[in-house]
């Protein structure tokens, strides 16, 4: 067997962890509204399925594409020079493949109205603030993922903990941003339930935010990682 995965391995990779990390992410607001869940334990039985759904994603995956599953992972490691410029397309139609596969089997199998109730995951911009705080929110929360997964996984002084410490930043983020913007983080994990709710509640007019931000965060990211923390080989 080959030491080096192909493009079509990695692809189908991000594909199965994204679509493993959204279906237990998106699943588990499926799941609080069939509970009837109040809106703190609804915010904790999230922040959970979201980080142990993408902890195990990206331990799954790591070993074959690196376990990016989601566009600003892809674009931060990019701009950090860890993945090629030609791989960047691929894992970004891969992981919304994964994450609309994923939110449309949650369609399929569970209750519509219930599901509906929640917009089959998605996450949503409260009232409370406007679209440039949730912009930089989004844009926070994603900086803070995409260091985590420099620190925990790229960086050849990680501690090998797999996926993790990932996981463990997104409970930390939705602890904090799921009542503000639902704590994405992750254009792909936003677009999938967003797409799979065209099936009752159509397409929400503030999708933009779910790009922009984590996009710009992975950006920001990847570049401080790279040019001022990491240790340059000599």
């Amino acid at each position: 067997m080959s030491a080096t995965p192909t493009l079509s391995q990695r692809f189908a990779a991000e594909v199965v962890g994204t679509f493993i990390f959204v279906f237990v992410g998106a699943g588990s607001a499926v799941a609080s509204s069939l509970l009837g869940a109040s809106d703190g334990t609804a915010l904790l039985i999230g922040a959970f399925g979201n980080g142990l759904g993408l902890a195990i994603g990206i331990s799954t995956t790591m070993s074959v594409s690196g376990g990016a599953l989601n566009p600003a992972v892809t674009i931060g490691l990019w701009v950090g020079k860890k993945l090629p410029g030609k791989d960047v397309i691929p894992y970004i139609v891969a992981e919304v493949v994964g994450a609309t596969l994923a939110s449309m089997l949650l369609v399929v199998v569970t209750p519509f109205d219930i599901g509906k109730a929640v917009g089959w995951g998605a996450p949503s911009l409260s009232s409370s603030i406007n679209v440039g705080q949730g912009i930089v929110f989004e844009l926070a929360m994603t900086f803070f993922l995409v260091m985590t997964v420099y620190g925990t996984i790229v960086d050849e002084r990680a501690p090998k903990i797999a996926g993790l410490g990932v996981g463990f930043i997104v409970i930390a983020d939705v602890l904090v941003g799921g009542p503000f913007t639902g704590a994405a983080m992750n254009p792909a994990r936003a677009i999938g339930p967003m797409l799979a709710g065209l099936v009752g509640i159509g397409f929400p007019s503030d999708w933009y935010i779910y790009w922009v931000g984590p996009i710009i965060g992975g950006i920001l990211a990847g570049l401080i990682y790279h040019y001022a923390l990491e240790t340059k080989k000599s």
